[in-house]
């Protein structure tokens, strides 16, 4: 199989991490005998270094033309004086607009290696398994009227949160129909005891779940369903939720997997699906080679898994990962005090040779 892909390392770690990823890819195509394209073009920060944009013209075209993208992270805080139309962040959230990608896919899952590195006690995190399916769209970061006016010498600021029929209609198709590929369970998170986007979320959610009879259904107002992520995790299958919610309750949920490091992400339902970990971009540790790019390689199979449909390739991939954690591996943010701990670059080559073990695992199984 060929694959075009547009790879949007970003400011911060986000060059290295996107090089650990695009590494074990260079791997996947060479085991399986695909043909996997590379083309780098640049975003954020260091786009407004180079161009005075967050998002370049030709980076915008390019990812128009790929088969999908995968981005580092955006981020820089030389740009923090910037309103926000001119920032880094603006440039992702210009490119999401522009590729239509409405759903943000992001699974939580413990590992059994990690789990003394989370917060949380064993017997809470362990078998946790969530996938969070985030409206990308619309809600506060897109509402509009949005500004700060100023009168009298005083200030104020305002933003505008708004969801129509459609926009939740589509993104709660999505997570149903991720459910029925899992545990046959979604809870749709709001706030309706207040807010009347809520209310008419919970609505329109509840009238798609007639279409899907399968399909346990549960609503929770976002306060209670952010303690019962900490404190019943497991009972969790698939989260639905709006804009900024999902924004908040994602990296929350990061406590059961150990780290911000460890969690992927994929934006889905445009024209283009944009992959790219959780994590910011980290500048404090930019350079130093300890970043972790295990969130960036998981991205680099959902993007095999959900845009590719090569359910093989991913498998691997996510199985490497797991056997490296296994065998004792761990950049600093998951490392324990008796650890030792890997560089960016030594992790990316640990789940690359592994994925050779995996794949050669797999090819004399089926030989048998």
């Amino acid at each position: 199989m060929q694959l075009n892909l547009v790879v949007l390392p970003g400011d911060g770690v986000g060059p290295e991490v996107t090089a650990q990823a695009v590494r074990v890819l260079r791997e996947v195509a060479d085991i399986y005998g695909h043909r996997f394209h590379f083309e780098e073009h640049s975003v954020g920060g260091v786009a407004i270094k180079e161009t005075g944009s967050p998002l370049p013209a030709a980076t915008l075209e390019a990812c128009r033309h790929a088969d999908a993208v995968l981005l580092g992270a955006i981020g820089a805080p030389e740009f923090d004086h910037l309103s926000s139309p001119h920032k880094p962040e603006a440039g992702l959230l210009q490119l999401r607009r522009e590729l239509g990608g409405f759903a943000n896919l992001r699974p939580v899952s413990s590992y059994a290696a990690l789990t003394g590195t989370s917060p949380l006690r064993s017997e809470i995190v362990d078998g946790a398994n969530i996938l969070f399916v985030r409206e990308l769209l619309g809600g506060l970061y897109f509402g509009e009227p949005r500004g700060i006016t100023s009168s009298n010498g005083s200030s104020s600021a305002f933003n505008t949160m708004r969801y129509s029929v459609s926009e939740i209609e589509r993104v709660a198709r999505v997570a149903f129909e991720a459910a029925m590929r899992r545990r046959r369970r979604v809870t749709s998170v709001d706030k309706a005891n207040v807010l009347e986007t809520s209310q008419l979320w919970r609505q329109t959610v509840s009238q798609i779940a007639s279409e899907y009879p399968l399909i346990e259904l549960d609503h929770l107002y976002v306060d209670a369903a952010a303690m019962h992520i900490i404190t019943k995790p497991k009972r969790f299958d698939v989260i639905l939720t709006e804009n900024l919610f999902g924004d908040i309750l994602s990296d929350e949920a990061a406590v059961i997997a150990g780290s911000l490091g460890m969690l992927a992400s994929g934006t889905v339902g445009g024209t283009i699906d944009l992959y790219e970990p959780v994590h910011g971009s980290a500048p404090d540790i930019a350079g130093l080679g300890i970043a972790n790019p295990l969130g960036a390689i998981a991205s680099a199979a959902m993007l095999l898994r959900h845009t590719m449909h090569l359910e093989d390739e991913a498998s691997d991939i996510e199985a490497a990962i797991e056997n490296v954690l296994d065998a004792g591996y761990r950049t600093r943010d998951i490392a324990g005090e008796a650890d030792r701990f890997v560089s960016t670059s030594e992790m990316g080559q640990r789940v690359t040779e592994s994925l050779a073990e995996v794949a050669d695992s797999r090819h004399a199984y089926h030989a048998v």
